[in-house]
């Protein structure tokens, strides 16, 4: 497991970074994960830029696959036919790789899709503290898992029981206040220091 974030200086990815990654990746997918406000989208859309390749952004294709959004599905159908359905359309976007795929912030709880993500993608966990979060999603009114109570209380317990599953990442990269382009050259810096991945059948 790799860590980094802090004290590090900026800098822009070398060529040779890049094509390493793409090498190591072969079709599979860098795959974010991380709690809501942590960045995945928009880190997840500079890291896709950076390695010319597609960004896809699970949280979508879960709305278009059930024709309503994520609040509806929360709404309509309740949390665990979310996740059903979460799980479905993960493993089917896995298939699609080489990609930068963000995913929900309850996706990686899930045991299967952990499975999944390990055998066809590198597991990348966006960590923040709460203050930064706190922060980013007070930002919009979108998030059904804080619209049933205190916010901050939801997102502190919430923290508490995924980031020990979120530490199964292979890297984890610091989420805070500073330029994306930071942080998505510190994910491609350390990408490229890992060991080469058996290939997929």
């Amino acid at each position: 497991m790799i860590r980094f974030g802090f004290g590090r200086k900026f800098k822009a990815p070398s060529r040779r970074e890049v094509s390493r990654v793409l090498s190591l990746l072969g079709t599979d997918s860098i795959v974010l994960v991380g709690m809501m406000g942590c960045g995945k989208s928009a880190i997840g859309r500079r890291l896709a830029n950076c390695l010319k390749l597609k960004f896809v952004d699970a949280d979508d294709e879960i709305e278009k696959a059930a024709g309503k959004s994520i609040t509806e599905i929360f709404e309509d159908h309740g949390e665990t036919e979310f996740r059903d359905g979460e799980r479905k359309v993960i493993a089917r976007l896995l298939n699609g790789g080489p990609q930068v795929l963000a995913t929900g912030g309850g996706a990686f709880m899930d045991p299967q899709t952990r499975k999944s993500i390990r055998e066809k993608g590198i597991s990348v966990w966006l960590k923040a503290d709460l203050e930064v979060l706190m922060r980013r999603v007070s930002r919009r009114d979108h998030r059904p898992l804080l619209k049933t109570g205190n916010p901050e209380a939801i997102m502190s317990r919430l923290m508490k029981e995924r980031y020990p599953v979120y530490g199964q990442a292979e890297i984890i990269a610091e989420s805070r206040e500073v330029p994306h382009d930071q942080i998505v050259s510190e994910i491609i810096t350390q990408l490229s220091g890992l060991k080469d991945r058996p290939a997929n059948p």
